[in-house]
């Protein structure tokens, strides 16, 4: 038997999901010290250009990144406050619940890549 969700969970899914993959979330984090390049965004992350370029594409669609442009540079910004308040809101609450999270059977890091994680 299928169970009915509220219409207006829809954005609030998106929007976790938008933020549940590490290069998106290592973007958004480095966002919020300020604006920056695909180039800055490659070197400081380690990621491909072309990987950057395709988070970078998803987190506009989604509204939470915007560019703007400066000669041949585009440069990214976070276009929305809250969502600082949001993520500092997630460290607060990871922080709060200790392993918790990161040893979920379903959503948690496997117990190999938790070793040097302490509450």
């Amino acid at each position: 038997m299928a169970i009915g969700f509220p219409p207006g969970l829809t954005p609030a899914v998106a929007l976790f999901r938008s933020l549940g993959d590490p290069t998106r979330l290592a973007i958004l984090q480095r966002l919020a010290s300020g604006e920056a390049r695909v180039v800055d965004l490659t070197g400081e992350l380690g990621l491909a250009q072309s990987t950057v370029s395709k988070h970078l594409a998803c987190l506009r669609d989604c509204g939470l990144i915007d560019y703007r442009v400066e000669g041949r540079q585009s440069f990214y910004a976070l276009t929305r406050p809250e969502l600082l308040d949001l993520l500092r809101s997630a460290e607060q609450l990871l922080a709060a619940t200790g392993e918790a999270v990161a040893l979920c059977p379903v959503y948690g890091a496997p117990a190999s890549s938790l070793a040097g994680v302490s509450a």
